[in-house]
This record gives C-alpha cells, sequence and structure tokens, in this order.
C-alpha cells in the first residue's frame, strides 16, 4: 500500500479532497502553505497520520480563496480564526486567518506528503507555529500534548531546532 492510498484509507477519500484544494488554489496562483500536523509529517522523519489539514494563505487572497474553495464543492464555516471546509471525505480542512501565519506562504516550499504534492511552511516556521500552538493555555489539553509532540519529532529529526526552545520546553522535550 502507498503512502497515499494508506492516506485515503485513513482518511475516507481525503486524498480527492486534497488534490481538489491544491488545484483550485494553484491554477489561481494564490501564495498558500499547508502548517501544523501537515507540515510537521513533512518536516519530521517519521510521519503520522492526521485527518486535519491547516493551510494559510497569503492575506489579500483570503476572499478569493474561499470563493473558490466554495465553488469547488467545499462547505465552509467561518469563525474567529479560521474557515473549516468540508468536501466528501473524512479530511477536514481549516484556513487560518490568524495574523501570526500571514507571512508563511511566501517562505513556503513544495513538498511530497503522504503522496501528494503540495506547499508546506519552512522548517523555521512549521517549528515556531507549533511552539505559539503548545503555548495556547486556552487549547485543549490533548492539543497541546499533540503540539509538544510534534516539537519533539521535530527536534529529533532536526536537532539545531533544540537552541530555539525555551527552557520551559527543553525540560519536557529531551535533547537529541
Amino acid at each position: 500500500m502507498t503512502a497515499k492510498e494508506f492516506f485515503d484509507w485513513q482518511t475516507s477519500g481525503g486524498t480527492n479532497d486534497v488534490m481538489k484544494l491544491v488545484a483550485a488554489l494553484e491554477k489561481a496562483d494564490i501564495p498558500w502553505c499547508a502548517i501544523g500536523g501537515v507540515a510537521v509529517n513533512h518536516w519530521a522523519e517519521n510521519p503520522i497520520v492526521t485527518q486535519d489539514v491547516d493551510l494559510v494563505v497569503a492575506s489579500e487572497a483570503t476572499a478569493k480563496a474561499i470563493a473558490l474553495l466554495e465553488a469547488a464543492g467545499f462547505s465552509a464555516q467561518r469563525f474567529q480564526w479560521s474557515v473549516n471546509f468540508r468536501g466528501s471525505s473524512a479530511v477536514s480542512i481549516q484556513l487560518s486567518t490568524e495574523k501570526f501565519y500571514q507571512e508563511f506562504p511566501s517562505r513556503s516550499v513544495p513538498a511530497d506528503v503522504h503522496g501528494i504534492l503540495l506547499r508546506v511552511a519552512s522548517l523555521e516556521d512549521t517549528f515556531r507555529g507549533k511552539i505559539l500552538a503548545w503555548s495556547d493555555s486556552e487549547r485543549r489539553q490533548s492539543k497541546r500534548i499533540k503540539d509538544l509532540a510534534d516539537i519533539a519529532r521535530l527536534v529529533e529529526s532536526h536537532p539545531q531546532l533544540w537552541d530555539q526552545l525555551s527552557d520551559e520546553l527543553k525540560s519536557q522535550v529531551e535533547k537529541p
């Protein structure tokens, strides 16, 4: 079974939704990139399956991206810091509108994640994004624990990141 077939099986057909998302944004030449767990899967040595695809687009393209994804068949639900999309699979797509992430697309890199070609945030941006998510005390404990695991996965794969950890994180992540 290929990585793409496994992802598709885990997400009840999510490959088609992700590829539809990528095609819509690329065809419109919208600067974008995956963030969060998908980006971590690119940068860490051992990817894990996620049913969430978090992404960001350049701020000036947000309205256009939302309209394109709705036209491509995704349903949208708007929240204070994101727009969440659903297609025909179990994949949950979350377009972040937080200012912190707005410059990430300009530093993104092409990537093959689970056999799907897309753009992901740079290693440094992915790491900073995970640290920000982990430091949000209002997030559910289970999310913060996953963020800590993602930080540890990144440090294990890229030991040079250790020096960028706060003392609090260094007390929770083993030095590579």
